[in-house]
């Protein structure tokens, strides 16, 4: 067996992708992660750095372009962070999220005998996204206006992206003319000076309303009027245009304050037959499509026949509480964030549900006090962030003892990890459906059913 040596170069097999989409393969049984490379793959590596368990390397020559490499639409893929594999044939991709959630419940769950079904995939993967964040810089007096580079927060300057609605074209043209004409000053995240930070946009996918958020480092925006009256002008269908003021020298897109400089204050979008007031401060999925697909599996696999009490454990703005409320007696949903709890509330209003109930705090403390004063489920819905559960939520859940629990997850690895905790406390984990949310990104969502044993 050789030492494997930085500097060195390697001929290296990849049979495999890692969770930010670069390729893996081995030599002398050490695992080679290289950027840019996908299954099948074979290439001459230089290794950069080498751990105790694994390597890094870098890409020098091609020798043989895997069968499943494709030319990817978009001029800036290979720099652009947003899609970190569409340079794969968009069939091989949803094969790929298949593997990788059978790969974690056997490997990590170690569950077997569980049936994954081939991911759920869009019959047109490209402008799915209803929601678009971007960050804005300036080099050399110009504007920069596009999305981070990989690993970076260097700014890929973008006229089209071809995962995001076409019209946020015209809202950067707009955005980008003023900046540069009338030197609107851009934010300097080191320097925590500068006005323009990001340019929101959200578009209703059902109604084709449009809102533009400008987030700003102050109160005041220059050219106001004439910004706001050149959106109108030029786009279609747009119902609202606020400044969001985040002051805040952290990363975090938004602030907490927002002024409404035309229109309305939200827009409204559908899911399914359910209404959703959108707020430039509220989540909504951002592909409308895919997300109507995984929540009608999740109702399905929840079978509720009417007389259910079911518990929606981090549930967000309650977009899944109020599609269970439709065929369950009562829906408990729980979330942490306030804003998110509010939001919920006013959906089931304006959707005339009366039978949804929410109550805001960590879930590792709400469902333990909730069982405690004798609100027991029939039916457990959990859909956690990529950390997935905590231990308290899926030890209240086995002393709840619901006769289903639906578990909804966007890491494969966490999942499983919650999938074996289960197993080992009398639940079995019967079938998965990946859904493929996110096209030509290394994300996979899925929704899978539990029963008792």
């Amino acid at each position: 067996m050789i030492e494997i040596r930085t500097e060195e170069i390697y001929e290296v097999h990849i049979h495999d992708l890692g969770t930010s989409g670069e390729g893996i393969g081995r030599v002398e049984g050490m695992t080679i992660f290289i950027e840019g490379c996908v299954p099948g793959d074979i290439v001459k590596a230089k290794i950069d750095t080498v751990k105790k368990n694994y390597a890094i390397g870098t890409i020098v020559e091609m020798v043989q372009e895997s069968d499943i490499r494709k030319d990817p639409v978009c001029a800036h893929a290979h720099e652009c962070g947003g899609c970190q594999i569409m340079h794969i044939d968009y069939e091989e991709q949803l094969k790929i999220k298949t593997k990788k959630v059978k790969d974690s419940l056997e490997r990590i769950g170690k569950l077997e005998n569980v049936t994954v079904h081939d991911t759920i995939g869009m019959t047109n993967p490209y402008y799915y996204r209803n929601k678009a964040q971007f960050p804005v810089g300036m080099i050399d007096s110009k504007s920069l206006i596009g999305f981070y580079k990989k690993k970076s927060h260097d700014i890929v300057n973008l006229e089209t992206c071809h995962i995001q609605q076409k019209v946020n074209e015209k809202v950067v043209e707009v955005m980008r003319k003023y900046i540069d004409e009338k030197k609107i000053s851009v934010y300097d995240e080191k320097k925590h000076k500068g006005f323009i930070r990001h340019i929101l946009t959200k578009v209703g996918y059902a109604t084709g309303e449009i809102m533009v958020v400008i987030i700003g480092n102050g109160y005041e925006l220059m050219y106001e009027e004439e910004i706001v009256q050149d959106l109108v002008d030029n786009i279609e269908g747009l119902e609202s245009v606020v400044l969001n003021i985040n002051r805040n020298k952290a990363n975090k897109i938004l602030g907490k304050k927002c002024k409404t400089l035309y229109g309305k204050d939200t827009i409204i979008d559908y899911i399914g037959n359910l209404k959703f007031e959108i707020s430039p401060l509220s989540f909504f999925q951002v592909n409308p499509t895919q997300t109507e697909v995984l929540y009608s599996k999740a109702l399905e696999y929840a079978n509720l026949s009417g007389k259910e009490t079911v518990y929606d454990i981090y549930c967000g703005i309650g977009t899944i509480s109020l599609f269970l409320a439709g065929k369950a007696k009562q829906v408990y949903g729980i979330e942490v964030i306030d804003a998110a709890i509010d939001d919920a509330k006013i959906n089931a209003k304006i959707n005339n549900i009366d039978n949804a109930a929410f109550f805001v705090g960590k879930a590792e403390e709400v469902v333990p006090k909730m069982y405690k004063d004798g609100m027991v489920a029939d039916v457990a819905v959990v859909d956690p962030p990529r950390k997935g559960c905590d231990e308290r939520v899926l030890d209240t859940l086995v002393k709840m003892n619901p006769e289903r629990i639906v578990y909804v997850s966007c890491n494969p690895s966490t999942l499983a990890r919650d999938l074996k905790y289960l197993d080992e406390n009398g639940y079995k984990t019967v079938e998965a459906q990946p859904v493929d949310m996110f096209p030509h990104t290394t994300h996979v969502e899925t929704v899978t059913l539990i029963e008792k044993k």
